[in-house]
């Protein structure tokens, strides 16, 4: 990455990191997508199964892997300030940090997965897709995590290109297995949803394969000589990147959990509106690949840029970050409200999911502006390295206000499922306008350095 001079060269710069980044978010969602797509073409106990599998592993893979995106501050902070020695260190530490991170998310599921299962009373086809499905997740849990720790070297690099091209190419496989598996074609076993897991495990294990193998041989990550020295366990390392990290992986649990848990309260309603309710959302969760997208390009040019100690730069990076995801927000809001049924139809050919998937998707045109607005705020403020408050707004913004008021309104008014839908709109609004005073007064505080520096 090189520094800019005026808002014509960031804009340049920032749209060539951007674009692979949420080409490569896509591609990830996508996975899910397709697991979710393809089983609801199994039949609506697959796609509900499915459904509630995903909502339970969802939230726990991005409240962790999160805890890992603090690589891409600190290596992009080294980068700024020209200390490349210390990179392939840190990234070292990181891997290692992924790997217990996985096996312990491994041996806890084993114990806590039944009961939680039972405790949803579940329609027993239904649960037993769900277990399933997370069983065959479970075996790409350390590809995964340990992906996430090489991706995030890669980005903060600028070189968003190259996860861009490796998401791209798992994708096919991912197609494949998905219909080998769920379909039992070609003699492989007819599994059903619980078929998508399996498929999506190995296609984990494909993308950290590629991974390893370009951060081996291709230039310029071969420079810095990651995996040819196996580095000491560090717990000062370790301190200082879960430090970091653990703020960011709790605010993005208790922002992904809401939406689970929302899916989960919904299992006192029938098949129909759980697939439904899964469809709009995953649908939802795809368009915002985009300012999540938006959000991870600001983490990685802010910190470039406060590395270096431009802070007026990197005050330029977050204002155009936001404005381009609040356009982007209201392109989605018009999508999801001209192609509804369309979009239902993606998912579903049964007529009542179609039916309840397009009211469920008018609810969600109300999410696009508030995270355009939350998630690029969470990003800058993370190459600041300012983590710590925004993860308490965040829990307050969902944990507090969001879901509770879900609650009330799916039990005690006429709304019931869409009731939930509400509350998660309103968390959102309440998560960005908090989020917006915190940016301000970090980087206010940020002027005044630059001010004494002078």
């Amino acid at each position: 990455m090189n520094q800019t001079f005026n808002l014509k060269e960031k804009n340049k710069l920032f749209l060539h990191i951007l674009f692979p980044i949420l080409i490569t978010q896509v591609g990830l969602n996508l996975i899910n997508f397709v697991d979710t797509m393809m089983s609801g073409r199994a039949g609506a106990n697959d796609l509900a199964g499915v459904a509630i599998g995903s909502s339970l592993w969802v939230p726990v893979y991005t409240g962790l892997s999160g805890i890992l995106v603090a690589i891409t501050p600190i290596i992009a902070h080294y980068v700024g300030a020209k200390q490349r020695e210390k990179v392939p260190y840190s990234v070292m530490q990181g891997v290692y940090i992924s790997i217990v991170i996985a096996l312990v998310v491994a041996v806890v599921g084993s114990f806590v997965l039944d009961p939680i299962l039972d405790l949803m009373k579940l329609e027993s086809e239904v649960r037993d897709i769900a277990k399933e499905y997370i069983i065959g997740l479970s075996f790409g849990i350390v590809p995964l995590f340990v992906y996430s720790v090489l991706r995030s070297f890669i980005d903060a690099l600028g070189h968003t290109r190259v996860t861009m091209i490796i998401t791209l190419s798992s994708l096919p496989i991912n197609v494949l297995f998905n219909y080998l598996l769920i379909f039992g074609k070609f003699g492989f076993p007819e599994l059903g949803g619980a078929g998508a897991g399996y498929a999506t495990a190995i296609t984990y294990w494909l993308i950290v394969i590629i991974a390893v193998w370009i951060i081996l041989t291709r230039p310029p990550f071969v420079e810095y000589r990651v995996f040819r020295k196996l580095y000491a366990v560090s717990l000062p390392s370790w301190a200082e990147i879960l430090k970091l990290g653990l703020p960011i992986g709790f605010a993005i649990f208790f922002e992904t959990s809401i939406f689970s848990a929302v899916t989960l309260l919904m299992s006192e309603f029938n098949t129909i509106t759980i697939a439904a309710h899964q469809v709009a959302i995953n649908f939802a969760s795809l368009l915002y690949m985009i300012p999540l997208s938006i959000s991870m390009a600001l983490t990685i040019v802010v910190g470039f840029e406060v590395g270096a100690k431009r802070f007026k730069d990197a005050k330029q990076y977050s204002i155009l970050g936001i404005c381009i995801a609040i356009l982007m927000a209201i392109v989605c809001a018009l999508i999801i409200f001209v192609f509804q049924e369309p979009i239902a139809k993606m998912y579903s050919t049964n007529e009542a999911v179609i039916t309840l998937t397009t009211q469920f998707l008018i609810y969600a045109i109300f999410f696009q502006l508030s995270d355009a607005i939350a998630a690029p705020i969470q990003g800058a403020l993370r190459g600041y390295k300012d983590v710590n408050t925004t993860f308490v707004m965040t829990l307050i913004s969902y944990g507090v206000i969001g879901l509770p008021v879900g609650y009330v309104l799916a039990k005690y008014t006429t709304l019931g499922a869409f009731g939930y839908w509400i509350g998660l709109i309103v968390g959102l609004a309440a998560g960005a306008i908090t989020l917006s005073g915190r940016l301000l007064i970090v980087q206010q505080k940020a002027a005044r350095i630059d001010f004494n520096e002078e």
